[in-house]
């Protein structure tokens, strides 16, 4: 396969590209019945069904998850001795939050400024669509009885989002079913516009409740402020020896000063890509690479407590709140998470009464790079791209990845996307860029087709 060849074979699809991304925006599949209609779930997954039956994936077909999520499910066998390749993304969104925020119809694909805004566009339809153009393109160029040169799977998702785990367990559940010599996930992307990325480490997750009590009711702050305990107040001291004058996290037990040796984090764009505000400083005396992918880092994620308006003269008798630990390669979740318990209680002053209630937790994931797909995958990055293949981590938690390794220990899983800071994944305002749905679609194009033998 010559690359140029690629390349135009991908670039004369970004106009199908475009109008399956608007198909699959338009529908706000929301894996939350609170907030959306079931059916809209149900409606992307049937198009996830029809769109990928059409770009050649035989037997699609969906599988109910132990969370009530339906999987979409596909397999397509290669020529005889090629490898399998097991596309994975999800078809859930996050919901879009202050509507009042978005520039444009959140449910609606908009151009502007170069980028294509709405939910979705980016995490993770995009990807879906990514996969899409990458297998039309292979389909068009290839010939013979079989439509691509490897044997592909579909794995999609969704409930992705909302971390119900129901796709794990079915994994877990049908072990064997989805046997692949590769593992593609399509849910995390590239360090800036236009550099190749490949994803080799995510954080972990261990989430916590806690909860502090210091008086029977509600009491007047003149006549009892000053010496009553104040159950607000005593939250806010012990939330504040979570991290130190610097912002580095100090929750006893855990190591923050560990080292990202992969590509860097440029502190200005960090800033950009975050949105800080003008003199405002970073935190932690790590670099941004050191912060964001080889330290723990603590979130405070909401706290119940009188709002300012409505609010009363009243020493509190009860406050609470909800964190975030977000737990790098090489520490154990569980652990972690026991460990933030114990600060919590022992931080606790006025010996007010504190109870902490474990959520979620999930343990971080490290891909093996050592494989000879990862060898593939570079040379196709930098033909795509015209620029070398860099590594980065990525904060955000995919549980997915532990169970997929742990069920097929000797596929490599491979982490990409066409994800970028620029983004604003779960936020308003969401957008892709679509230079990196094109750019991608072509690395997954050389990829499949290298890994293939189809060679340039």
């Amino acid at each position: 396969m010559d690359v140029e060849d690629a390349r135009g074979a991908v670039s004369a699809l970004m106009p199908r590209a475009r109008s399956d991304l608007s198909d699959l925006v338009a529908i706000p599949s929301v894996a939350d019945p609170r907030q959306f209609p079931p059916e809209e779930c149900a409606r992307a997954a049937r198009w996830c069904v029809d769109a990928f039956t059409e770009a050649g994936i035989r037997d699609v077909r969906l599988e109910r998850t132990p969370d009530g999520s339906d999987a979409v499910v596909g397999h397509t066998p290669g020529p005889d001795g090629s490898p399998t390749v097991l596309l994975y993304g999800h078809y859930d969104v996050q919901p879009p939050l202050d509507d009042e925020a978005w520039r444009t119809p959140p449910f609606e694909l908009t151009e502007s400024d170069g980028r294509w805004h709405g939910r979705g566009t980016a995490d993770c339809k995009g990807n879906l669509v990514m996969h899409l153009t990458a297998l039309r393109a292979l389909a068009s160029m290839g010939g013979g009885d079989h439509p691509f040169p490897v044997g592909v799977r579909l794995l999609l998702e969704g409930s992705e989002e909302q971390g119900t785990g129901g796709l794990e367990a079915y994994v877990e559940q049908t072990a064997g079913s989805l046997g692949s010599d590769v593992i593609v996930v399509a849910d995390t992307g590239n360090a800036a516009v236009g550099v190749p990325t490949v994803t080799t480490t995510l954080r972990g997750l261990a989430n916590v409740v806690v909860h502090v009590e210091s008086l029977a009711g509600e009491i007047h702050s003149g006549m009892f402020g000053g010496a009553a305990p104040d159950a607000l107040a005593a939250l806010i001291h012990i939330l504040a020896t979570l991290r130190d004058a610097h912002g580095n996290t100090t929750i006893r037990g855990l190591d923050a000063t560990a080292r990202w040796d992969g590509v860097a984090y440029p502190a200005d764009q960090f800033r950009a890509d975050a949105g800080v505000l003008p003199g405002v400083e970073l935190v932690g005396e790590g670099t941004v690479a050191d912060m964001l992918w080889a330290r723990p880092a603590v979130t405070v994620l909401g706290i119940d407590c009188p709002p300012v308006v409505g609010s009363a003269a009243a020493i509190q008798p009860r406050a609470s709140a909800r964190l975030n630990l977000r737990v790098p390669p090489g520490m154990n979740a569980k652990a972690a998470q026991d460990a933030l318990v114990a600060h919590l209680t022992e931080a606790a002053p006025w010996s007010v009464r504190v109870t902490v209630e474990p959520e979620a937790d999930g343990e971080p994931f490290r891909a093996a790079t050592d494989g000879p797909a990862y060898g593939v995958l570079a040379r196709a990055m930098a033909d795509a791209y015209g620029r070398e293949m860099v590594t980065a981590g990525q904060g955000g938690s995919i549980p997915l990845c532990n169970v997929l390794a742990d069920t097929y220990p000797g596929a490599e899983i491979v982490l990409l996307g066409v994800e970028e800071p620029l983004c604003l994944i779960h936020a308003p305002n969401e957008s892709v860029d679509p230079s990196e749905i094109e750019n991608m679609a072509l690395v997954e194009t050389l990829f499949l087709a290298r890994l293939g033998g189809q060679t340039d």
